[in-house]
């Protein structure tokens, strides 16, 4: 297809509209209008574009081209003139001779302000290079300079607005003039800053302030106050830095480091020795420096001038500084005021106004800086860089004297601002963690019991779904007593005594076994106390160790030819260990409060599953202080160690050292004793609990038995009688032989109560168990048994119909009281009968039974009955030790009996040293060293 050619023609190429007329039809007429139209509206956006991005190029071309303008005519005129102005003073000299002398006068003036403009114009880079080179006060004494300038050269603005005649014939002094008036702003400024540093010289900090008071006209008062504000800016301006946990430490040591810093150099800059004084000698602080400053920089004695002149070092640089007037080149600047020195009490006073500003605002700020510190090490990591930072040499050599000559006191920078906001953090950060250890504590302990629970039922009901064995041995200890683990003994028990073990180290599990400390109990001890652990760790990051405390404390002390400037770390010690002791007190009574809650809940009516739980919270509290060293090491801190030497002193001068042990009981051991005996209350509560429940499940099967009516029941329970024969003596004179039948073991429901009891006590590990509990509940079955036993006596009496009292009934009854009365009874006390010490119930019941028996069969009966009562007393006491106990010692052991008897009877030990009622022969060796031993021997503890 051929391209049209009206398409390809060119819009330059269109000369002659009327030819196109002629060449081309109608449609392509219209096609070539369309395409001129279209490159005519894109010239025109082209144009648009360009005008648009070059009109700021424009602008700028036009402006620099009428200033060039300007410029030139400026510079033709400026021509001109020269050339009318030597032209006419050609014509002058020729003319005039005379007027020669007026001629020379006029040129050195002339050139007197030439070289005084030439200065005006070098002065602003000298004072820029000394405000770099942060010497403000030459930079003030050049600005002021400067000022002195434009008075003498009357640069300020004419009446009318107009210029001086000066700025009119130098326009570049406009600029210039306008320049300078920004110095004394800067200088300021950069002067106010330089107070805020604290790694700045006194001698900058003197020359700062002199510049600011050169500038302002002020006084030194004002000066001081200056410099204080400025130290109190840079002081909130630490403060309200971000923290980032390490960076506390170094915003605290710059706290302290510039609140020390400014008192010195008060003293430095402001201070002035008293009249008639004595000079301070060599190697001591220097002071007053911003009034030795001032007289140097101001005085108008000769000496002054020649040696702090504003432009002594020009002296020797061009030809022009020659023409220079006296004015300019011994200029010396002046204060508006007199300075007057600042008097003592003034100074002080303003000091310390400053101080206790200062304090209020670093305590508020400190305050929340130590929020962010979470432990007792990052606590003392800033007091010991505290403490190295006021013990350099630097400070601590003459820290006393500048407060003493500044405040005519001395001034304690730690114990005034920082130690008790260090202390009451530390309280709080040990009492959050001893409440989190309370918290986890209860929680354990609460879980601990609801397994407990949940392992009962279902250990009663059949079902032991995945229980835990810990939670079985709790349960029944008596199995975790008699089961084996790899922990039983320790790894090195065959080379290492007992006695040479410490407290802290772990413990074999056959000595838990023998104190009936069950799993549950051990992880309960021992979580508590790894957690107690940790919290004295980190105290000991603040308490003085043993081989550092007396050199930490020394330091502070030994400075020869100095007072003692830097703080003992340690004085806050005691403090310290009473906010652990209080914080340990408060977790254990919080763990006590929640067992007495638990105690309350299930102490009415205990179920089965109460009780298991009710033991596992009475062998916590019994064992507690134990198994948890470090409890005790928390409440007596320090005093620890003097318990340990105090334990090492001879045993013979115990007695004589116990009434003045109890006369000297320290606050700790108080608090500590306290602590133990509510551990025992509340153990003691929780067995009790437990005791009053069994005897009363064992008594009422018991007391069922015992009032059984019929004589099916009755019979069900007797057991079988030993026959014996007797021989008497006949009224004739003639021994009668006669055969008797009396009981030699109690009825069944006796042995079933006391057997049942025995299994009771073993189950729950009774060997461990506190001996006033087992004789309470010995008692407390006793009562109840002699209950039954009036009851009984009540019951014949009001009722008919029932099985009658016979006396063969009668003297089994009277068997088995008297045997429940040797078993269960209490050991007889010295210097009273057996009638006067026992329940006088017993009495009562024994002779209302033997009102049943014959009197003369009863003296008849009544030595072989006891022969057989004491017996079986000594038959069954390894079977019932631990109802018996070691105190029940049965004097006819070999009296009455006959001589085949003491084969058949074994005698029990006189100690118990692991496990009670363990049988011995009766060989007379033994016997003899048995008894040799007994009333001497030490008290063995009871496992």
């Amino acid at each position: 297809m051929a391209e049209d050619p009206a398409l390809s023609l060119r819009v330059s190429e269109i000369k002659d509209p009327a030819a196109l007329f002629e060449r081309y039809n109608t449609e392509e007429i219209r096609q070539i209008e369309r395409k001129v139209r279209g490159e005519i509206e894109q010239k025109k956006e082209e144009l648009r574009q360009m005008v648009g991005e070059r009109y700021r190029d424009l602008i700028d071309a036009a402006d620099t081209i009428g200033e060039m303008r300007q410029c030139s005519e400026s510079v033709v005129q400026s021509i001109q003139d020269m050339h009318q102005y030597c032209r006419s003073l050609k014509q002058g000299r020729a003319g005039v001779s005379s007027c020669g002398q007026s001629q020379r006068q006029w040129q050195e003036k002339f050139y007197t302000m030439a070289s005084q403009i030439k200065l005006l114009l070098e002065i602003p880079e000298r004072i820029w290079s000394a405000m770099e080179a942060s010497q403000y006060l030459q930079a003030t004494q050049l600005y002021l300079l400067c000022c002195h300038l434009h008075s003498l050269l009357q640069l300020g603005a004419a009446t009318g607005g107009l210029y001086s005649p000066v700025l009119a014939r130098f326009p570049i002094l406009v600029r210039q003039v306008a320049t300078t008036g920004h110095f004394r702003s800067t200088i300021l400024l950069d002067s106010r800053s330089l107070l805020r540093g604290r790694a700045v010289s006194d001698q900058a900090i003197a020359e700062a302030l002199v510049s600011t008071m050169l500038l302002e006209g002020s006084s030194p008062r004002q000066a001081l106050a200056d410099f204080l504000l400025a130290r109190k800016a840079s002081i909130h301006q630490l403060l309200n830095q971000p923290q980032h946990g390490a960076g506390i430490k170094a915003q605290v040591c710059s706290l302290v480091e510039l609140m020390v810093t400014t008192l010195f150099q008060a003293y430095a800059v402001f201070y002035l020795p008293p009249e008639g004084g004595p000079r301070p000698g060599e190697g001591a602080l220097s002071c007053g420096m911003l009034f030795s400053i001032l007289e140097n920089v101001t005085s108008t004695t000769p000496a002054a001038k020649g040696s702090r002149r504003v432009l002594q070092e020009e002296t020797s640089t061009g030809s022009w500084f020659k023409y220079l007037p006296p004015s300019i080149t011994e200029f010396q600047p002046a204060l508006r005021t007199l300075a007057q020195p600042i008097q003592r009490e003034q100074l002080r006073d303003t000091l310390q106004q400053w101080i206790n500003t200062c304090k209020e605002d670093i305590c508020r700020g400190v305050g929340s800086l130590l929020v962010y510190v979470k432990s007792l090490k990052g606590l003392a990591a800033i007091r010991d860089a505290v403490w190295d930072l006021l013990s350099t040499d630097s400070i601590s050599q003459h820290w006393n004297t500048v407060c003493q000559r500044l405040l005519e006191r001395p001034l304690a920078v730690w114990d005034d601002f920082l130690q008790q906001l260090f202390l009451q953090r530390l309280q709080a950060i040990t009492k959050d963690e001893t409440e989190s250890i309370s918290t986890s504590s209860v929680q354990l302990l609460t879980s601990a019991v609801r397994d407990l629970e949940g392992q009962t039922i279902h250990t009663s009901s059949g079902t032991n779904p995945g229980s835990s064995r810990g939670a079985q041995y709790e349960v029944d200890v008596a199995s975790f007593l008699w089961s084996e683990s790899p922990g039983d003994l320790l790894s090195d028990a065959g080379w290492v005594s007992v006695t040479q073990r410490g407290q802290q180290q772990h413990r074999s599990g056959l000595a838990m076994k023998t104190q009936a400390l069950t799993p549950c109990v051990q992880n309960f001890c021992s979580s508590m106390d790894a957690k107690l652990r940790a919290r004295l760790d980190d105290l000991q990051h603040y308490l003085p160790s043993q081989d550092t405390g007396s050199d930490s404390i020394s330091v502070t002390v030994s400075s020869s030819g100095h007072t003692e400037s830097s703080f003992n770390r340690f004085t806050d010690s005691s403090a310290v260990e009473e906010a652990l002791r209080e914080g340990c007190l408060a977790c254990v009574r919080h763990i006590l409060s929640s067992i007495r809650s638990e105690l309350a809940a299930a102490s009415p009516d205990p179920s089965p599953a109460r009780l298991s739980s009710v033991l596992f919270m009475a062998r916590l509290c019994q064992s507690m202080g134990e198994l948890c060293p470090n409890l005790k090491h928390c409440i007596l801190g320090k005093q620890m160690g003097s318990e340990a030497t105090a334990k090492g002193t001879p045993r013979q001068g115990k007695k004589l050292g116990k009434a003045r042990a109890t006369a000297e009981v320290s606050p700790a051991h108080a608090k500590w004793a306290g602590l133990k005996e509510e551990l025992l209350n509340c153990s003691m509560e929780a067995y009790r609990i437990w005791s009053s429940a069994l005897s009363k499940v064992l008594l009422d099967k018991f007391g069922t038995a015992l009032h059984a009516e019929s004589a099916g029941a009755i019979l069900t329970t007797a057991t079988n009688w030993e026959d014996l024969e007797i021989q008497e003596e006949a009224e004739s004179g003639s021994s009668v032989t006669s055969k008797i039948r009396l009981p030699v073991q109690p009825s069944w429901f006796v042995q079933s109560l006391l057997f049942q009891l025995c299994v009771e006590v073993n189950r729950v590990g009774g060997h461990a168990l506190p001996r006033p509990t087992l004789q309470e509940l010995l008692q407390t079955c006793l009562a109840q048994a002699l209950q039954h036993y009036h009851s009984l006596t009540q019951q014949a009496r009001s009722k008919e119909g029932v099985f009658p009292m016979t006396q063969n009934r009668a003297l089994q009854l009277l068997f088995d009281l008297r045997y429940l009365n040797t078993t269960l009874g209490s050991k007889m006390e010295e210097g009273k009968s057996s009638r006067s010490h026992q329940d006088p119930r017993i009495h009562e019941v024994c002779d209302w039974l033997e009102s049943y028996i014959d009197p003369f069969d009863l003296d008849v009966f009544t030595p072989p009955l006891n022969a057989n009562l004491n017996r079986l007393s000594q038959r069954t006491s390894v079977l019932l030790g631990l109802l018996t106990g070691s105190e029940k010692q049965f004097a006819s052991r070999s009296s009455s009996v006959n001589s085949q008897e003491p084969y058949n009877i074994l005698p029990l030990t006189s100690s118990q040293i692991r496990f009670g009622l363990l049988p011995l022969s009766m060989s007379n060796v033994r016997k003899s060293k048995s008894a040799s031993r007994g009333p001497d021997a030490p008290h063995q503890p009871r496992f």
